[in-house]
């Protein structure tokens, strides 16, 4: 029934952007290494307009520990450490003229395992997405079983709803120990 594939093509959509939106949100979870996306957000006046820090300066990282973050216009360098400062970074933007560099300092134990729940937080958050959409497509096929569609179409549908929640519940599963490893490693 055409129905019933138009609701398994959304739910299958829907449950891979609850994949992406957990991983975009992983990225933002710093762990210990210096990396571009860590200034994701960061917001440089420049010409008395808010601008991502992106668009006004190359991000790049010339150690393990270190983001050098170097203005296409030399007259921004105080802007981007003023911008770094009133981050909720929780950096010191060191500036030598011609860039603003910052150093990443190492996790502590403690600040690891926080980190941890955090990741893990925000793993679940994605798999209770994925259950929501489980349960409106399922709600949505019942409401088709009332219409007139076969019993059987509807329980295919609902068994392939599960698969899709299987799988997708996996991947985010996946991102979780790929990032807590990341994290955990000294």
């Amino acid at each position: 029934m055409e129905e019933i594939q138009l609701l398994l093509e959304e739910a299958k959509s829907l449950m891979e952007k609850a994949v992406q939106h957990t991983s975009a949100e992983l990225l933002k979870i710093r762990a210990g290494k210096a990396m571009p996306n860590f200034v994701d957000g960061i917001m440089v006046m420049y010409y008395g307009n808010p601008t991502p820090i992106q668009q006004v300066a190359s991000i790049t990282t010339p150690d393990a520990r270190t983001l050098a973050i170097k203005p296409w216009e030399k007259s921004l360098i105080q802007e981007v450490e003023k911008a770094i400062i009133n981050s909720d970074l929780g950096l010191n933007p060191q500036n030598n003229g011609e860039m603003v560099l910052l150093t990443i300092p190492p996790l502590t134990e403690e600040r690891r395992k926080n980190l941890v729940k955090q990741v893990k937080n925000e793993c679940e958050n994605g798999k209770i997405s994925i259950r929501t959409v489980r349960k409106d497509t399922n709600d949505e096929l019942k409401k088709l079983l009332k219409d007139g569609a076969s019993e059987d179409e509807v329980k295919r549908g609902e068994d392939t709803v599960q698969k899709y929640t299987d799988t997708y519940s996996t991947k985010i599963d996946d991102l979780f120990e790929k990032k807590e490893a990341e994290i955990m490693k000294v």
